[in-house]
This record gives C-alpha cells, structure tokens and sequence, in this order.
C-alpha cells in the first residue's frame, strides 16, 4: 500500500475507501462520459455542417461553436485531472445546466432536454463512486 493511501485510510471512518467494484464502475463511467465529452467538444471546433445546421435554430452561430467547444474541452479536462476533478464535474454541471436551458427555450423534446440531466449526474456518480471524500459530502443512507 501506498503512503498517501495509508494516510487516506487513517483519516476516514471505516468502510469509506471504494471497493474495486465501486472504483472500476467510477471510472468506467468517467470514460464514457470523457469520450462523450471530448467527441462533442471536438464536434463543435471542427463545425461540420451537421453541427452549424442543428444549432442554427437556436440562434448559435459557427463562431459560438468555437467557443462553446473550447470551454467544453477545458471544463473536461479539469474534470479529467484527479486534483481538479471535482471543479470540471461543477463546471460542466454548469456547462450541461445552459444546454438545458437553451434546449426548453427552444422548444425541445423532453428526452433531449432530459438527456444533460441524466449526463451530469453521471458525471457525480462517477466521482462519488470514486472520491472517499464526496461520500462525506453526500452520503447515501440505508
């Protein structure tokens, strides 16, 4: 064993440290939702015409989908490194909160208006599962 987990360890109540199971389900839900995350991010910086053209009735121009795919991006990747994980998880809580609000603006269906929701909480799932800490911040009561 590690000392920072040795440290880790001493400092939380037993039974707070993930199980291999809770940690390979973490983490594979971080991978799917980083894959998710850099595809659309990556999406909105190349602007295929797909992409200007779903957006346009929204009133978001090729210009904005630059930006909003850099911002994307950079919210992923703090949510990638593990210090700054759990700021990337609020920021693109955030991020998916906006794409929310624009899609009931505009009239969207309600499984693509769900669908960000659902994504986001994936995302504090995966850290939950992940993080000994968060389990202090939200614990699940049996």
């Amino acid at each position: 064993m590690s000392a920072p987990n040795a440290v880790l360890e001493s400092a939380l109540p037993a039974g707070t440290l993930p199980g291999k199971g809770q940690l390979w389900t973490g983490r594979v839900l971080e991978w799917i939702a980083v894959a998710f995350l850099v595809m659309d991010g990556v999406m909105k910086l190349i602007r295929p015409a797909s992409v200007i053209q779903s957006s346009a009735p929204m009133g978001i121009t090729s210009n904005m989908l630059l930006g909003i795919g850099i911002a994307l991006l950079a919210c992923t990747m703090l949510y990638v490194i593990p210090r700054t994980s759990v700021l990337g998880a609020a920021l693109l809580t955030a991020y998916l909160g906006g794409a929310v609000a624009v899609m009931v603006r505009f009239g969207m269906p309600a499984f693509e208006i769900s669908f960000p929701i659902l994504f986001a909480v994936v995302l504090w799932i995966s850290l939950w599962l992940r993080l000994p800490s968060l389990r202090g911040l939200f614990p699940v009561v049996r």
